[in-house]
Order: structure tokens, then sequence, then C-alpha cells
């Protein structure tokens, strides 16, 4: 059976508003992705594949995604 806490690393990204505030109007723009707003955190929701993306994105821009 698969580890869902795995399944969930790869459809999701926890980032520090601080950190995302900058990137988020870019990310909602070029990806399906979903934003919940965790209080002082921002949870990024998708698919594997966008989750990927907004990844390399968000690597691309200088912000770590641990």
């Amino acid at each position: 059976m698969p580890d869902p806490e795995r399944f969930r690393d790869s459809t999701q990204i926890r980032l520090s508003w601080d950190v995302f505030e900058g990137v988020r109007d870019d990310v909602e723009a070029e990806f399906t992705v979903t934003v919940v707003d965790e209080g002082c955190r921002a949870r990024i929701i998708g698919s594997p594949v966008e989750i990927k993306g907004v990844s390399e994105f968000l690597t691309r821009h200088g912000i770590s995604v641990d």
C-alpha cells in the first residue's frame, strides 16, 4: 500500500507567506493549483505534476522548498 505521507508531499507545498507572497500571483497564473491560507503559512495544493512544476518555479526564483 502506498505511503499517504509520501503522496501528500507530492501534492502540496507549504511556505511562509513572507516567502510566497512575492510570487503568488505568478504561481496562480502559471499553474493549476489551490492556495490555502493557514495563518502564517501558505499551502499550495495541486496534482503531482503541477506541484513539481511549482517547486521548480520556486527554486528558479530562489525560494527553497523542503
